[in-house]
Protein backbone atom coordinates (compact mmCIF):
# COMPACT_ATOMS: atom_id res chain seq x y z
CA UNK A 1 0.00 0.00 0.00
CA UNK A 2 2.93 2.33 0.67
CA UNK A 3 4.19 1.80 -2.86
CA UNK A 4 0.74 2.55 -4.22
CA UNK A 5 0.47 5.80 -2.28
CA UNK A 6 3.86 6.96 -3.52
CA UNK A 7 2.84 6.10 -7.06
CA UNK A 8 -0.24 8.26 -6.75
CA UNK A 9 1.62 11.17 -5.20
CA UNK A 10 4.53 11.14 -7.64
CA UNK A 11 2.23 10.67 -10.62
CA UNK A 12 0.72 14.06 -9.80
CA UNK A 13 4.17 15.64 -9.88
CA UNK A 14 5.07 13.92 -13.12
CA UNK A 15 1.79 14.83 -14.76
CA UNK A 16 2.45 18.46 -13.93
CA UNK A 17 5.87 18.50 -15.56
CA UNK A 18 5.61 16.20 -18.59
CA UNK A 19 3.27 15.61 -21.49
CA UNK A 20 1.27 12.44 -22.03
CA UNK A 21 3.85 11.38 -24.62
CA UNK A 22 6.59 11.00 -22.02
CA UNK A 23 7.19 7.70 -20.28
CA UNK A 24 8.70 9.15 -17.13
CA UNK A 25 6.71 6.86 -14.85
CA UNK A 26 8.14 3.80 -16.52
CA UNK A 27 11.69 5.07 -16.16
CA UNK A 28 11.47 6.21 -12.53
CA UNK A 29 10.14 3.54 -10.13
CA UNK A 30 7.95 4.89 -7.38
CA UNK A 31 9.99 3.29 -4.60
CA UNK A 32 13.09 5.21 -5.70
CA UNK A 33 11.96 8.37 -3.96
CA UNK A 34 10.73 8.96 -0.42
CA UNK A 35 7.42 10.66 0.31
CA UNK A 36 9.30 13.31 2.29
CA UNK A 37 11.38 14.09 -0.81
CA UNK A 38 8.31 14.26 -3.01
CA UNK A 39 7.01 17.10 -0.82
CA UNK A 40 10.33 18.52 0.30
CA UNK A 41 9.89 21.93 -1.26
CA UNK A 42 7.12 24.38 -2.03
CA UNK A 43 7.97 23.90 -5.69
CA UNK A 44 7.30 20.16 -5.39
CA UNK A 45 4.03 20.80 -3.60
CA UNK A 46 3.08 23.10 -6.47
CA UNK A 47 3.82 20.27 -8.89
CA UNK A 48 1.37 18.05 -7.01
CA UNK A 49 -1.33 20.75 -7.20
CA UNK A 50 -0.65 21.23 -10.90
CA UNK A 51 -0.95 17.47 -11.32
CA UNK A 52 -4.42 17.61 -9.79
CA UNK A 53 -5.38 20.29 -12.30
CA UNK A 54 -4.36 17.89 -15.07
CA UNK A 55 -6.09 14.94 -13.44
CA UNK A 56 -9.40 16.71 -14.03
CA UNK A 57 -9.02 16.29 -17.78
CA UNK A 58 -6.14 13.95 -18.67
CA UNK A 59 -6.58 10.31 -19.72
CA UNK A 60 -6.43 8.32 -16.50
CA UNK A 61 -4.33 5.48 -17.91
CA UNK A 62 -1.34 7.82 -18.13
CA UNK A 63 -1.73 8.78 -14.46
CA UNK A 64 -3.21 5.96 -12.43
CA UNK A 65 -2.34 2.27 -12.28
CA UNK A 66 -5.31 0.44 -13.75
CA UNK A 67 -6.59 3.64 -15.34
CA UNK A 68 -8.55 3.69 -18.58
CA UNK A 69 -8.49 6.11 -21.47
CA UNK A 70 -12.28 6.10 -21.38
CA UNK A 71 -12.59 8.03 -18.14
CA UNK A 72 -10.71 11.26 -18.75
CA UNK A 73 -11.78 13.16 -15.66
CA UNK A 74 -14.43 15.84 -16.02
CA UNK A 75 -14.68 15.23 -19.75
CA UNK A 76 -16.58 12.10 -18.77
CA UNK A 77 -18.13 12.86 -15.40
CA UNK A 78 -19.88 16.06 -16.50
CA UNK A 79 -21.41 14.45 -19.57
CA UNK A 80 -22.37 11.20 -17.83
CA UNK A 81 -24.11 13.01 -14.95
CA UNK A 82 -26.30 14.87 -17.43
CA UNK A 83 -26.82 11.86 -19.69
CA UNK A 84 -28.11 9.57 -16.94
CA UNK A 85 -30.93 11.96 -15.98
CA UNK A 86 -31.88 13.05 -19.48
CA UNK A 87 -30.59 16.59 -19.16
CA UNK A 88 -28.85 15.92 -22.45
CA UNK A 89 -30.86 13.67 -24.75
CA UNK A 90 -29.14 11.16 -27.02
CA UNK A 91 -30.86 10.81 -30.38
CA UNK A 92 -29.20 7.58 -31.61
CA UNK A 93 -26.80 4.85 -30.42
CA UNK A 94 -23.92 5.87 -32.73
CA UNK A 95 -20.84 4.13 -31.29
CA UNK A 96 -22.54 3.44 -27.96
CA UNK A 97 -20.68 5.93 -25.77
CA UNK A 98 -22.62 6.70 -22.53
CA UNK A 99 -25.35 4.22 -23.49
CA UNK A 100 -24.87 2.16 -20.33
CA UNK A 101 -25.01 5.31 -18.23
CA UNK A 102 -28.21 6.70 -19.71
CA UNK A 103 -29.84 3.25 -19.56
CA UNK A 104 -28.87 2.92 -15.87
CA UNK A 105 -26.81 -0.19 -16.57
CA UNK A 106 -23.48 1.19 -15.33
CA UNK A 107 -23.59 2.82 -11.89
CA UNK A 108 -25.79 0.00 -10.59
CA UNK A 109 -23.08 -2.66 -11.17
CA UNK A 110 -20.26 -2.90 -8.59
CA UNK A 111 -17.91 -4.29 -11.23
CA UNK A 112 -18.59 -1.62 -13.84
CA UNK A 113 -15.53 0.52 -14.63
CA UNK A 114 -17.47 3.76 -14.15
CA UNK A 115 -17.80 3.13 -10.40
CA UNK A 116 -14.17 2.14 -9.99
CA UNK A 117 -12.75 5.08 -11.90
CA UNK A 118 -14.89 7.75 -10.29
CA UNK A 119 -14.06 6.38 -6.84
CA UNK A 120 -10.37 5.93 -7.62
CA UNK A 121 -9.89 9.33 -9.25
CA UNK A 122 -11.60 11.15 -6.38
CA UNK A 123 -9.63 9.33 -3.70
CA UNK A 124 -6.47 10.09 -5.63
CA UNK A 125 -7.33 13.79 -5.18
CA UNK A 126 -8.01 13.19 -1.47
CA UNK A 127 -4.68 11.41 -0.98
CA UNK A 128 -2.62 13.98 -2.85
CA UNK A 129 -4.26 16.95 -1.15
CA UNK A 130 -3.90 15.30 2.26
CA UNK A 131 -0.20 14.65 1.64
CA UNK A 132 0.42 18.38 1.24
CA UNK A 133 -1.77 19.35 4.19
CA UNK A 134 -0.18 16.80 6.51
CA UNK A 135 3.38 17.58 5.43
CA UNK A 136 2.98 21.28 6.26
CA UNK A 137 1.35 20.52 9.59
CA UNK A 138 3.76 17.78 10.69
CA UNK A 139 6.89 19.74 9.77
CA UNK A 140 5.47 23.04 11.06
CA UNK A 141 6.50 24.72 7.82
CA UNK A 142 6.11 28.52 7.94
CA UNK A 143 3.26 29.61 5.68
CA UNK A 144 4.07 32.45 3.30
CA UNK A 145 1.72 33.72 0.58
CA UNK A 146 2.91 31.03 -1.87
CA UNK A 147 2.34 28.16 0.54
CA UNK A 148 -0.97 29.71 1.62
CA UNK A 149 -2.15 29.47 -1.98
CA UNK A 150 -1.05 25.83 -2.21
CA UNK A 151 -2.81 24.95 1.04
CA UNK A 152 -5.93 26.83 -0.03
CA UNK A 153 -6.05 24.73 -3.18
CA UNK A 154 -5.28 21.49 -1.36
CA UNK A 155 -8.08 21.94 1.17
CA UNK A 156 -10.51 23.00 -1.57
CA UNK A 157 -9.58 20.00 -3.72
CA UNK A 158 -10.20 17.62 -0.83
CA UNK A 159 -13.61 19.15 -0.17
CA UNK A 160 -14.38 18.98 -3.90
CA UNK A 161 -13.47 15.30 -4.10
CA UNK A 162 -15.49 14.33 -1.04
CA UNK A 163 -18.47 16.33 -2.28
CA UNK A 164 -18.48 14.33 -5.50
CA UNK A 165 -18.04 11.03 -3.66
CA UNK A 166 -20.80 11.66 -1.12
CA UNK A 167 -23.17 12.93 -3.82
CA UNK A 168 -22.88 9.73 -5.85
CA UNK A 169 -22.09 6.94 -3.39
CA UNK A 170 -24.49 7.78 -0.53
CA UNK A 171 -28.05 8.83 0.11
CA UNK A 172 -28.68 12.55 -0.31
CA UNK A 173 -28.32 14.67 2.81
CA UNK A 174 -31.79 16.23 2.54
CA UNK A 175 -33.65 12.99 1.83
CA UNK A 176 -32.07 10.69 4.40
CA UNK A 177 -30.74 10.53 7.95
CA UNK A 178 -27.22 11.93 7.60
CA UNK A 179 -26.26 11.17 11.19
CA UNK A 180 -26.65 7.44 10.54
CA UNK A 181 -26.67 6.94 6.76
CA UNK A 182 -23.43 5.31 5.55
CA UNK A 183 -21.29 7.65 3.51
CA UNK A 184 -17.82 6.88 2.16
CA UNK A 185 -14.50 6.14 3.91
CA UNK A 186 -13.04 9.24 5.53
CA UNK A 187 -9.33 9.02 4.79
CA UNK A 188 -7.12 12.02 5.49
CA UNK A 189 -4.01 10.23 6.77
CA UNK A 190 -0.95 9.63 4.64
CA UNK A 191 1.23 7.55 6.96
CA UNK A 192 1.50 3.75 7.20
CA UNK A 193 -0.36 1.44 7.12
CA UNK A 194 -2.33 3.34 4.41
CA UNK A 195 -5.39 1.18 4.98
CA UNK A 196 -8.65 2.78 3.99
CA UNK A 197 -11.22 2.99 6.75
CA UNK A 198 -14.84 1.94 7.08
CA UNK A 199 -17.70 4.01 5.73
CA UNK A 200 -18.11 7.20 7.74
CA UNK A 201 -21.60 8.60 8.10
CA UNK A 202 -22.90 11.16 5.64
CA UNK A 203 -22.80 13.73 8.44
CA UNK A 204 -19.14 13.01 9.20
CA UNK A 205 -18.22 13.54 5.56
CA UNK A 206 -20.14 16.81 5.47
CA UNK A 207 -18.42 17.93 8.66
CA UNK A 208 -15.05 17.23 7.02
CA UNK A 209 -16.01 19.08 3.85
CA UNK A 210 -17.16 22.12 5.80
CA UNK A 211 -13.99 22.16 7.87
CA UNK A 212 -11.84 21.78 4.75
CA UNK A 213 -13.53 24.51 2.77
CA UNK A 214 -13.35 26.93 5.69
CA UNK A 215 -9.63 26.17 6.02
CA UNK A 216 -9.28 26.73 2.29
CA UNK A 217 -10.88 30.17 2.49
CA UNK A 218 -8.73 31.07 5.48
CA UNK A 219 -5.52 30.22 3.62
CA UNK A 220 -6.65 31.96 0.43
CA UNK A 221 -7.19 35.12 2.47
CA UNK A 222 -3.44 35.01 3.22
CA UNK A 223 -2.39 34.12 -0.32
CA UNK A 224 -1.42 36.23 -3.27
CA UNK A 225 -4.16 36.66 -5.85
CA UNK A 226 -4.53 34.19 -8.68
CA UNK A 227 -3.04 35.31 -11.98
CA UNK A 228 -5.35 36.82 -14.58
CA UNK A 229 -5.46 37.36 -18.30
CA UNK A 230 -5.03 33.86 -19.73
CA UNK A 231 -7.21 30.71 -19.68
CA UNK A 232 -4.62 28.69 -17.74
CA UNK A 233 -4.95 31.04 -14.74
CA UNK A 234 -8.48 29.83 -14.07
CA UNK A 235 -7.36 26.21 -13.89
CA UNK A 236 -6.02 27.14 -10.45
CA UNK A 237 -8.47 27.26 -7.57
CA UNK A 238 -8.77 30.56 -5.70
CA UNK A 239 -10.90 32.10 -2.96
CA UNK A 240 -13.87 32.53 -5.32
CA UNK A 241 -13.76 28.83 -6.20
CA UNK A 242 -13.62 27.98 -2.49
CA UNK A 243 -16.68 30.15 -1.79
CA UNK A 244 -18.41 28.47 -4.74
CA UNK A 245 -17.68 25.00 -3.39
CA UNK A 246 -18.88 26.13 0.03
CA UNK A 247 -22.11 27.30 -1.59
CA UNK A 248 -22.61 23.92 -3.29
CA UNK A 249 -21.96 22.00 -0.06
CA UNK A 250 -24.32 24.24 1.90
CA UNK A 251 -27.09 24.07 -0.71
CA UNK A 252 -26.98 20.27 -0.84
CA UNK A 253 -27.33 20.04 2.94
CA UNK A 254 -30.04 22.67 3.48
CA UNK A 255 -27.78 25.29 5.03
CA UNK A 256 -29.63 27.93 3.06
CA UNK A 257 -28.17 31.05 4.65
CA UNK A 258 -24.59 29.89 4.10
CA UNK A 259 -25.38 28.83 0.54
CA UNK A 260 -26.79 32.24 -0.36
CA UNK A 261 -23.99 34.22 1.27
CA UNK A 262 -21.23 32.04 -0.17
CA UNK A 263 -22.71 32.22 -3.66
CA UNK A 264 -22.62 36.01 -3.52
CA UNK A 265 -18.97 35.92 -2.44
CA UNK A 266 -18.05 33.43 -5.14
CA UNK A 267 -19.27 35.50 -8.06
CA UNK A 268 -17.56 38.75 -7.07
CA UNK A 269 -15.41 39.91 -9.97
CA UNK A 270 -17.01 37.55 -12.50
CA UNK A 271 -19.71 39.51 -14.37
CA UNK A 272 -22.38 37.80 -16.40
CA UNK A 273 -21.70 37.25 -20.07
CA UNK A 274 -23.16 39.28 -22.90
CA UNK A 275 -25.41 37.62 -25.47
CA UNK A 276 -22.55 37.19 -27.96
CA UNK A 277 -20.33 35.69 -25.27
CA UNK A 278 -23.09 33.32 -24.11
CA UNK A 279 -23.57 32.11 -27.69
CA UNK A 280 -19.86 31.76 -28.44
CA UNK A 281 -19.66 28.06 -27.54
CA UNK A 282 -18.62 27.71 -23.87
CA UNK A 283 -15.18 26.60 -24.99
CA UNK A 284 -12.79 28.85 -23.07
CA UNK A 285 -12.01 29.93 -19.54
CA UNK A 286 -11.57 33.45 -20.93
CA UNK A 287 -15.33 34.06 -20.74
CA UNK A 288 -15.87 36.67 -18.02
CA UNK A 289 -18.19 34.68 -15.78
CA UNK A 290 -15.99 31.57 -15.66
CA UNK A 291 -14.73 31.25 -12.08
CA UNK A 292 -12.95 27.92 -12.56
CA UNK A 293 -12.23 25.69 -15.52
CA UNK A 294 -9.73 23.21 -16.88
CA UNK A 295 -7.39 24.69 -19.46
CA UNK A 296 -6.84 21.72 -21.77
CA UNK A 297 -3.40 22.07 -23.32
CA UNK A 298 -2.57 20.61 -26.71
CA UNK A 299 -0.05 18.08 -25.35
CA UNK A 300 -2.72 16.65 -23.04
CA UNK A 301 -5.68 16.56 -25.41
CA UNK A 302 -7.79 13.43 -25.07
CA UNK A 303 -9.11 13.50 -28.65
CA UNK A 304 -12.14 11.18 -28.80
CA UNK A 305 -12.54 11.08 -25.02
CA UNK A 306 -13.12 14.81 -24.64
CA UNK A 307 -16.06 16.74 -23.24
CA UNK A 308 -16.72 18.32 -26.63
CA UNK A 309 -16.67 14.92 -28.31
CA UNK A 310 -19.37 13.75 -25.90
CA UNK A 311 -21.36 16.99 -25.75
CA UNK A 312 -20.83 19.31 -28.72
CA UNK A 313 -22.48 18.84 -32.10
CA UNK A 314 -19.56 20.50 -33.90
CA UNK A 315 -16.71 18.17 -32.85
CA UNK A 316 -15.53 15.90 -35.66
CA UNK A 317 -16.08 12.43 -34.24
CA UNK A 318 -18.30 9.42 -34.76
CA UNK A 319 -20.21 10.00 -31.52
CA UNK A 320 -21.19 13.48 -32.71
CA UNK A 321 -21.84 12.60 -36.33
CA UNK A 322 -24.06 9.65 -35.50
CA UNK A 323 -25.70 10.90 -32.31
CA UNK A 324 -26.65 14.60 -32.30
CA UNK A 325 -27.19 15.69 -28.68
CA UNK A 326 -30.58 17.20 -27.95
CA UNK A 327 -32.06 19.78 -25.62
CA UNK A 328 -35.04 18.44 -23.67
CA UNK A 329 -38.03 19.33 -25.87
CA UNK A 330 -40.39 19.80 -22.93
CA UNK A 331 -37.98 22.27 -21.33
CA UNK A 332 -37.39 24.11 -24.60
CA UNK A 333 -41.10 24.73 -25.06
CA UNK A 334 -41.18 26.58 -21.73
CA UNK A 335 -38.59 29.16 -22.83
CA UNK A 336 -40.20 32.45 -23.96
CA UNK A 337 -39.43 33.87 -27.38
CA UNK A 338 -37.72 36.88 -25.78
CA UNK A 339 -35.04 34.69 -24.18
CA UNK A 340 -31.98 34.53 -26.44
CA UNK A 341 -30.96 31.17 -25.02
CA UNK A 342 -33.61 29.61 -27.27
CA UNK A 343 -31.42 30.48 -30.22
CA UNK A 344 -28.87 27.72 -29.55
CA UNK A 345 -31.53 25.01 -30.00
CA UNK A 346 -32.89 24.03 -33.43
CA UNK A 347 -36.34 22.49 -32.90
CA UNK A 348 -36.91 22.15 -36.65
CA UNK A 349 -33.54 20.78 -37.68
CA UNK A 350 -34.09 18.04 -40.29
CA UNK A 351 -33.74 14.52 -38.96
CA UNK A 352 -31.05 13.27 -41.33
CA UNK A 353 -30.11 10.10 -39.45
CA UNK A 354 -31.72 6.88 -40.72
CA UNK A 355 -30.59 5.26 -37.44
CA UNK A 356 -32.32 7.83 -35.21
CA UNK A 357 -34.03 6.34 -32.17
CA UNK A 358 -37.41 7.80 -33.15
CA UNK A 359 -37.38 6.10 -36.61
CA UNK A 360 -38.16 9.45 -38.24
CA UNK A 361 -34.75 10.11 -39.75
CA UNK A 362 -33.14 9.91 -43.16
CA UNK A 363 -35.42 11.85 -45.48
CA UNK A 364 -38.47 14.07 -45.78
CA UNK A 365 -40.53 10.91 -46.30
CA UNK A 366 -40.32 10.06 -42.60
CA UNK A 367 -39.47 13.42 -40.97
CA UNK A 368 -42.83 14.94 -39.90
CA UNK A 369 -41.43 18.47 -40.09
CA UNK A 370 -40.75 18.25 -43.85
CA UNK A 371 -42.73 17.13 -46.89
CA UNK A 372 -40.25 18.16 -49.55
CA UNK A 373 -36.88 16.45 -49.95
CA UNK A 374 -35.24 19.44 -51.61
CA UNK A 375 -36.23 21.69 -48.72
CA UNK A 376 -35.12 19.01 -46.26
CA UNK A 377 -31.65 18.86 -47.82
CA UNK A 378 -31.34 22.63 -48.25
CA UNK A 379 -32.03 23.32 -44.58
CA UNK A 380 -29.66 20.53 -43.49
CA UNK A 381 -26.84 21.84 -45.69
CA UNK A 382 -27.42 25.39 -44.47
CA UNK A 383 -27.15 24.34 -40.81
CA UNK A 384 -23.94 22.42 -41.43
CA UNK A 385 -22.45 25.40 -43.24
CA UNK A 386 -23.39 27.86 -40.51
CA UNK A 387 -21.94 25.67 -37.74
CA UNK A 388 -18.78 24.56 -39.53
CA UNK A 389 -19.48 20.88 -40.18
CA UNK A 390 -20.17 21.09 -43.92
CA UNK A 391 -19.01 17.99 -45.78
CA UNK A 392 -18.11 16.02 -42.63
CA UNK A 393 -21.19 13.80 -42.42
CA UNK A 394 -22.69 15.21 -39.22
CA UNK A 395 -26.29 14.10 -38.79
CA UNK A 396 -28.95 16.52 -37.61
CA UNK A 397 -32.03 16.06 -35.43
CA UNK A 398 -34.91 18.20 -34.16
CA UNK A 399 -34.06 19.98 -30.90
CA UNK A 400 -30.33 19.53 -31.40
CA UNK A 401 -28.29 22.17 -29.60
CA UNK A 402 -25.38 24.41 -30.46
CA UNK A 403 -24.73 25.74 -26.99
CA UNK A 404 -21.33 24.05 -26.82
CA UNK A 405 -19.30 24.66 -29.96
CA UNK A 406 -15.63 24.02 -30.64
CA UNK A 407 -13.44 27.05 -31.19
CA UNK A 408 -12.47 25.33 -34.43
CA UNK A 409 -15.66 23.52 -35.48
CA UNK A 410 -15.26 20.36 -37.50
CA UNK A 411 -11.92 19.55 -35.87
CA UNK A 412 -10.73 17.54 -32.87
CA UNK A 413 -8.78 20.45 -31.38
CA UNK A 414 -8.84 20.64 -27.55
CA UNK A 415 -11.01 23.19 -25.76
CA UNK A 416 -11.38 24.21 -22.11
CA UNK A 417 -13.88 22.62 -19.71
CA UNK A 418 -15.88 25.09 -17.63
CA UNK A 419 -16.30 23.86 -14.04
CA UNK A 420 -17.87 26.85 -12.28
CA UNK A 421 -19.34 30.14 -13.41
CA UNK A 422 -21.19 33.00 -11.82
CA UNK A 423 -24.56 32.07 -13.36
CA UNK A 424 -24.61 28.98 -11.14
CA UNK A 425 -24.01 31.19 -8.11
CA UNK A 426 -27.05 33.33 -8.92
CA UNK A 427 -29.16 30.18 -9.09
CA UNK A 428 -27.76 28.89 -5.79
CA UNK A 429 -28.56 32.24 -4.19
CA UNK A 430 -32.09 32.30 -5.62
CA UNK A 431 -32.82 28.73 -4.51
CA UNK A 432 -31.37 29.22 -1.05
CA UNK A 433 -33.32 32.44 -0.52
CA UNK A 434 -36.52 30.85 -1.79
CA UNK A 435 -36.08 27.89 0.57
CA UNK A 436 -35.78 30.36 3.47
CA UNK A 437 -38.96 32.09 2.39
CA UNK A 438 -37.07 35.25 1.43
CA UNK A 439 -39.20 35.86 -1.66
CA UNK A 440 -37.92 39.34 -2.65
CA UNK A 441 -34.27 38.25 -2.30
CA UNK A 442 -34.89 35.17 -4.45
CA UNK A 443 -36.69 37.28 -7.04
CA UNK A 444 -33.82 39.77 -7.14
CA UNK A 445 -31.24 37.06 -7.79
CA UNK A 446 -33.38 35.55 -10.55
CA UNK A 447 -34.05 38.92 -12.10
CA UNK A 448 -30.38 39.78 -12.28
CA UNK A 449 -29.48 36.50 -13.98
CA UNK A 450 -32.45 35.75 -16.20
CA UNK A 451 -33.12 39.41 -16.95
CA UNK A 452 -29.71 39.50 -18.61
CA UNK A 453 -30.81 36.67 -20.94
CA UNK A 454 -34.46 37.65 -21.48
CA UNK A 455 -35.33 41.28 -22.14
CA UNK A 456 -38.95 40.78 -21.02
CA UNK A 457 -38.25 38.83 -17.85
CA UNK A 458 -40.17 39.70 -14.69
CA UNK A 459 -39.25 37.65 -11.64
CA UNK A 460 -42.00 39.36 -9.63
CA UNK A 461 -44.49 37.08 -11.40
CA UNK A 462 -43.22 34.23 -9.21
CA UNK A 463 -44.60 35.37 -5.90
CA UNK A 464 -44.79 32.19 -3.83
CA UNK A 465 -42.11 29.76 -2.72
CA UNK A 466 -43.65 27.00 -4.84
CA UNK A 467 -43.81 29.15 -7.98
CA UNK A 468 -40.28 30.41 -7.39
CA UNK A 469 -38.89 26.90 -7.03
CA UNK A 470 -40.59 25.78 -10.23
CA UNK A 471 -39.03 28.71 -12.05
CA UNK A 472 -35.62 28.18 -10.44
CA UNK A 473 -35.62 24.53 -11.51
CA UNK A 474 -36.39 25.56 -15.09
CA UNK A 475 -33.59 28.11 -15.03
CA UNK A 476 -31.10 25.56 -13.69
CA UNK A 477 -31.84 23.52 -16.79
CA UNK A 478 -31.95 26.30 -19.38
CA UNK A 479 -28.86 28.11 -18.12
CA UNK A 480 -26.66 25.14 -17.18
CA UNK A 481 -27.74 22.57 -19.76
CA UNK A 482 -24.84 20.24 -20.49
CA UNK A 483 -22.66 21.49 -17.63
CA UNK A 484 -23.13 18.48 -15.37
CA UNK A 485 -25.66 19.54 -12.71
CA UNK A 486 -28.53 17.24 -13.65
CA UNK A 487 -27.80 14.33 -11.33
CA UNK A 488 -27.11 16.32 -8.15
CA UNK A 489 -30.16 18.53 -8.76
CA UNK A 490 -32.41 15.48 -8.89
CA UNK A 491 -30.95 14.27 -5.60
CA UNK A 492 -31.32 17.63 -3.85
CA UNK A 493 -34.86 18.21 -5.09
CA UNK A 494 -35.84 14.55 -4.61
CA UNK A 495 -37.25 14.55 -8.12
CA UNK A 496 -38.21 11.40 -10.01
CA UNK A 497 -36.91 10.82 -13.51
CA UNK A 498 -39.55 10.99 -16.22
CA UNK A 499 -38.45 11.64 -19.79
CA UNK A 500 -41.93 11.61 -21.29
CA UNK A 501 -42.17 14.45 -23.85
CA UNK A 502 -38.41 15.09 -23.61
CA UNK A 503 -37.53 13.61 -27.00
CA UNK A 504 -35.88 10.55 -25.47
CA UNK A 505 -36.89 7.19 -26.88
CA UNK A 506 -38.28 4.95 -24.10
CA UNK A 507 -37.10 1.76 -25.78
CA UNK A 508 -33.55 2.98 -26.17
CA UNK A 509 -33.40 4.57 -22.71
CA UNK A 510 -34.79 1.53 -20.90
CA UNK A 511 -34.55 1.90 -17.13
CA UNK A 512 -33.17 5.40 -17.62
CA UNK A 513 -36.45 6.66 -19.02
CA UNK A 514 -38.34 6.64 -15.75
CA UNK A 515 -37.26 6.23 -12.11
CA UNK A 516 -39.01 6.92 -8.82
CA UNK A 517 -37.73 9.74 -6.62
CA UNK A 518 -34.38 9.23 -4.82
CA UNK A 519 -35.96 9.21 -1.36
CA UNK A 520 -37.86 6.02 -2.19
CA UNK A 521 -35.45 4.53 -4.71
CA UNK A 522 -31.93 3.46 -3.78
CA UNK A 523 -31.15 2.84 -7.45
CA UNK A 524 -29.95 6.46 -7.51
CA UNK A 525 -27.03 5.57 -5.23
CA UNK A 526 -23.93 4.37 -7.07
CA UNK A 527 -22.50 1.01 -6.11
CA UNK A 528 -19.19 0.98 -4.28
CA UNK A 529 -16.60 -0.54 -6.63
CA UNK A 530 -16.19 -4.26 -6.05
CA UNK A 531 -12.44 -3.72 -6.11
CA UNK A 532 -12.76 -1.50 -3.02
CA UNK A 533 -14.92 -4.06 -1.22
CA UNK A 534 -12.36 -6.76 -2.01
CA UNK A 535 -9.30 -4.71 -1.02
CA UNK A 536 -10.53 -2.76 2.00
CA UNK A 537 -10.44 -4.87 5.21
CA UNK A 538 -12.95 -2.47 6.77
CA UNK A 539 -15.63 -3.11 4.14
CA UNK A 540 -17.66 -6.22 3.40
CA UNK A 541 -20.49 -7.05 1.02
CA UNK A 542 -22.85 -5.94 3.79
CA UNK A 543 -21.50 -2.41 3.33
CA UNK A 544 -22.51 -2.29 -0.33
CA UNK A 545 -25.18 0.18 -1.41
Amino acid sequence: MKRRFLYLLISCMVLASTSCDDEFLERTPTDAIAASDALATTANMRLVINGLHRLLYAQSQVILPGGSSTFSGEHYWITSDDAMVGNVIHSAPANGWLRDELQWNAHSLPTDPINFHRWYQRYHIVASASAIINKVEEDAIPVDDELADILGQAYAYRAYAYYDLITHFARGYLIGNPASDPGVPLQTGTEPPYTSGPRATVQEIYDQMRADINESISFFEQASARCTGTPDCKSNLNINVAHGLKARIALSSGDWATAAASAVEARQGYPLMSESEWKSGFNTNSLPEVIWGSNVISTETVFFRSYFYLMSNTFNGSQNRGNPKLFNAEMYNQIPDTDYRRDVVLPLAPNTNPSANNDQGGSADVDPNYDDQARFEFVADSIRTVYGTDGLGHNLHPYMHYKMKNKNPGTIDPDDIILMRSAEMYLIEAEAEAMQGNIPAAQNALQELVGSRNSAYNAALFATQADLMDEIKLQWYVELFGEGFGYENHIRWDEPLDLTNSGADPTYYGDGFMQAAPSVNDSWIWKIPQAEIDANPNLTENNQN
